[in-house]
């Protein structure tokens, strides 16, 4: 069996006036987060890690930020599309772990509902997902308050043929 490891980043500035999404779930504190597509932090750095896994690439080549297929997309529909790739590679997800950095909001309550969609999104497991957050201790950019980044790994495994 052929395992693959796909990592991703993402980070956005917060933008007042959109409402904040992380892994798909609307948080109610803050300020959103300002992009093309709905700026969903947490989902970007996944698709990124799926594209990479298995080697399609990244964000900025299959979801440029000029094209209006993807004005303000659900980003779950940008997931959606790199886990189609993946299949259509002979890859499925095994599990995944999310980290969202940031000194706000605080994202504790919000845990289990942003694991729970990601599982719904990638077709996993609950137990297959992780979500989490953390800070920068008051450090460069995030520290200020200024926006949120998120890391991702993800792993990938070829399903059997025939």
């Amino acid at each position: 069996m052929t395992y693959r490891v796909g990592q991703g980043i993402d980070v956005h500035r917060f933008h007042a006036g959109r409402p904040l999404r992380l892994c798909g779930v609307e948080i109610s504190e803050g300020p959103g987060l300002e992009g093309h597509s709905d700026a969903d932090v947490a989902l970007h750095a996944l698709t990124d890690a799926v594209l990479g896994a298995v080697g399609a690439g990244d964000l900025g080549e299959h979801f440029p930020v000029g094209d209006p297929l993807w004005r303000d997309a659900e980003s779950g529909r940008l997931l959606a599309h790199a886990l189609k790739l993946a299949s259509d590679r002979g890859f499925a997800p095994v599990n995944c772990d999310l980290t969202i950095v940031g000194e706000r909001p605080r994202l504790a309550r919000h845990r289990q509902a942003m694991r729970r969609s990601v599982a719904e999104l990638i077709g996993l497991a609950l137990e297959e997902v992780s979500v989490k957050a953390t800070t920068s201790e008051g450090m460069g950019w995030i520290g200020r308050g200024e926006g949120l980044a998120a890391l991702a790994v993800v792993l990938m495994k070829r399903r059997k043929s025939g």
